[in-house]
């Protein structure tokens, strides 16, 4: 096992960014403070190949200006709120709208443009980073003083853990969860529709057109969302009578199986030519899947050109627009109640 540390480079205001690589197993994984941003992750192939498997960037700028959130933590709340409001006990709070008229992952000044605290350690076989960010009372329109911290590392088994906590003195909506795009053929070599995807999920949240949650929770039986028994990515056999197809891939948040709040099964990825495989496992309720379809021609790293469907992301999470649904999980916390989740993305190959 090893941890290495060097810059990363300055911001405009002066302050250094550093990069952490660690060395695990057979994988090495690379992160930085500015956004608690995954960078890159190698990952063998049945071969012997070792590729990137992860979208991004190769200098600080390209994060800095990261419009596709990129490997980012983001919060208070990732995904979306409709409106870009909430109200909680009794009190409306007014978010950016970054989103047309929602607001998306917290705002244009959200966790995944900040310079974290960071601290390397190695424990129980594996090798870590710890960032950590305060959040003041009314910082991005949300209430109560926070402090986050997000660890994420790999073991000698070829697992990356991400273990995401959030203390608060007043009652808040937090959502913590990172945004890595992965392309398990390597990052630049395509699009990812050939991947075959399992997801542990019988039922999603419905949204409209602006990807708001209607407040519906729609089987996935009989539909384009159904991926309870692995198949490609670009496989849509069955579609509902009058049903939505999905012309366009994925952009939907999966209630997952299982007690959330326990460590499960979350999904599974296999990429055919490389041989590798990605098991999830949350303690989240919710997953949301996404397919790079908004990505539109970006430069990423060693002359890699991100297209559509460059890469897919499994973001575990709460539901979006929990705030303005009771009746999905609650996402509230503070007052005692802290915030506590889990992921884990095991590799083979």
């Amino acid at each position: 096992m090893k941890i290495d540390k060097k810059n990363f480079g300055v911001l405009s205001s002066g302050k250094k960014v550093s990069l952490y690589t660690l060395k695990a197993g057979d994988l090495r994984f690379s992160l930085t403070d500015f956004g608690a941003a995954w960078t890159s992750l190698v990952v063998p192939s049945r071969k012997g190949q070792k590729h990137d498997v992860l979208l991004g960037y190769a200098d600080l700028g390209g994060f800095v200006n990261n419009a596709a959130f990129f490997g980012v933590t983001v919060g208070r709340h990732a995904n979306r709120i409709g409106g870009a409001r909430f109200t909680l006990n009794g009190k409306e709070y007014l978010l950016e709208k970054n989103d047309g008229e929602n607001n998306l992952h917290s705002g244009r000044k959200g966790f995944a443009r900040r310079l974290w605290k960071a601290e390397a350690y190695e424990e129980n076989g594996g090798v870590f980073v710890r960032f950590e960010l305060e959040s003041p009372d009314g910082d991005q329109g949300f209430p109560g003083n926070l402090r986050a911290a997000a660890s994420y590392g790999i073991n000698k088994s070829n697992e990356l853990t991400a273990v995401y906590e959030a203390k608060l003195d007043a009652p808040c909506p937090v959502n913590l969860t990172n945004h890595a795009y992965f392309n398990l053929a390597g990052e630049g070599s395509g699009d990812i529709l050939s991947h075959e995807i399992c997801i542990h999920a019988s039922a999603y949240v419905e949204t409209d057109g602006e990807h708001i949650p209607t407040g519906r929770i729609v089987p996935v039986k009989d539909s384009p969302y159904d991926f309870r028994v692995r198949r490609p990515v670009r496989q849509n056999p069955v579609s509902a009578p009058g049903g939505p197809d999905v012309p366009e891939g994925y952009d939907h948040c999966y209630v997952l199986e299982g007690e959330a709040g326990k460590l499960r099964p979350c999904a599974e990825v296999f990429e055919p030519l490389s041989g590798r495989r990605m098991k999830v496992f949350t303690t989240q309720p919710g997953v949301q899947f996404y397919t790079g379809n908004m990505l539109s021609g970006i430069n990423g790293k060693q002359g890699s050109l991100y297209l559509k469907h460059s890469g897919f992301c499994l973001e575990t999470e709460y539901f979006p627009d929990s705030p303005n649904n009771p009746a999905f999980p609650s996402c509230i916390f503070g007052q005692g109640k802290d915030f506590y989740e889990k992921t884990v993305f095991a590799f083979n190959w």
